[in-house]
């Protein structure tokens, strides 16, 4: 399995070498900084940063877990899956599993999103109506040339995962090298 420090990552700083150095003076609030203007919003508010997938497989993957062998949860589970495909027809929504399926412990279903603003409405509205559940968000990213695809699911799934909730300990054997 690969570790966290066989991948290289790229300077955030990347392309901004030769940026003015940020001011450093205060806002009215007395805490937060003065950051430097733009002329218009990140491009990130309409599309996905690279290397996020922004065909069919969707930019991340959100699966809310529950635990099957218990009804409230389980019954939490099943109205929250009808209101989110009622609330979000646009978002792909996946079977209820009530079993535990690939590399989740326990039952869950899965919610995918396309763009950042499916990926904000979503995330904040889950937030607040996720109730006893624990949700693990995680992107979806295209394999680079000479990556194992193993490895990039597997670092989708822990290294840039995020989490609502209790994490849950993951089956990695679904992300062993193949061959």
């Amino acid at each position: 399995m690969p570790q966290p420090w066989d991948h290289e990552y790229p300077s955030p700083l990347a392309g901004l070498e030769d940026a003015p150095p940020l001011p450093t003076e205060t806002n009215e609030d007395g805490k937060s900084l003065v950051n430097p203007s733009r002329d218009s919003l990140s491009p990130a508010y309409d599309t996905f940063t690279l290397p996020l997938r922004t065909d069919r497989r969707g930019g991340f993957d959100i699966h809310i877990y529950y635990f099957q062998h218990n009804s409230v949860q389980a019954k939490y589970a099943r109205e929250l899956w009808e209101r989110i495909r009622r609330e979000f027809p646009e978002l792909r929504v996946y079977k209820f599993w009530e079993v535990p399926i690939g590399p989740h412990p326990v039952a869950m279903f899965e919610v995918n999103v396309f763009t950042p603003a499916q990926f904000g409405a979503f995330v904040a509205w889950l937030a607040i109506w996720r109730g006893p559940l624990s949700a693990l968000i995680h992107p979806n990213t295209s394999v680079e040339e000479g990556e194992p695809p193993n490895e990039v699911e597997l670092r989708d799934h822990t290294e840039r995962a995020i989490w609502m909730g209790e994490r849950l300990p993951l089956d990695w054997a679904p992300f062993r090298p193949r061959g």
